[in-house]
């Protein structure tokens, strides 16, 4: 490749991917990180493992994954469709965060698992929504496309999608690191972080509502 060229490129069925590609896909990496926050959620993704068992690492990725594309192309459309709009979706979603930010305070139990649809149903709810594609996820990955390039955004939901694998694939190993005090401590400490959450999306919502 030449000097002269001011950016790097590389070619691939076509599909060439420039400094000015490289940059939007790396910020709109971790905004999806950050909003996700897998990492923060492990006291919940723990809590809800000991209850059913496993869970589904590969099954919460891809039903997460699905969700975010959907939204991605078709989500306004959808939620029209459906007589919904997103406030309406951000509340339900916050409702539901502030009730899991309850149990990992008070030690309460409102998700009970259902005997009868094992750790599957689980793996859906809450784990792939909302914690995973929560409505701030959603939300975020609609908004994007009025400041980035489509295949950019696209880039990025894949690669936070293989670290979401990773991470509920090493839930084990990361619950031996931490142990049972180590578990206790961050759980209490993230169910007040997502207390916050649910009641700064209800807040930043309701205000809107008709």
């Amino acid at each position: 490749m030449s000097g002269k060229n001011s950016y790097l490129s590389y070619t691939m069925k076509g599909f060439v991917l420039s400094k000015t590609d490289i940059s939007q896909i790396v910020t709109v990496t971790f905004t999806l990180f950050a909003v996700i926050d897998v990492l923060g959620s492990l006291p919940v993704i723990i809590s809800i493992k000991k209850k059913v068992g496993e869970i589904n690492a590969l099954l919460a990725t891809v039903v997460s994954g699905g969700l975010m594309l959907l939204f991605f192309l078709i989500g306004e459309q959808m939620l029209e469709f459906m007589g919904l709009d997103i406030k309406s979706f951000a509340i339900a979603g916050s409702i539901v965060i502030f009730i899991l930010g309850l149990e990992m305070i008070l030690g309460l139990e409102f998700f009970k698992p259902d005997k009868d649809s094992g750790a599957g149903s689980s793996t859906l709810v809450p784990v792939a929504f909302p914690l995973i594609a929560g409505s701030g996820t959603l939300t975020t990955v609609m908004s994007l496309k009025a400041a980035y390039e489509y295949y950019n955004i696209l880039i990025a939901i894949l690669i936070n999608l293989v670290i979401i694998y990773i991470t509920l694939r090493s839930v084990n190993f990361l619950e031996r690191i931490l142990g049972p005090s180590g578990i206790a401590v961050v759980r209490k400490f993230f169910g007040v972080i997502l207390l916050a959450i649910a009641v700064k999306i209800f807040r930043n919502n309701i205000g809107v509502m008709k």
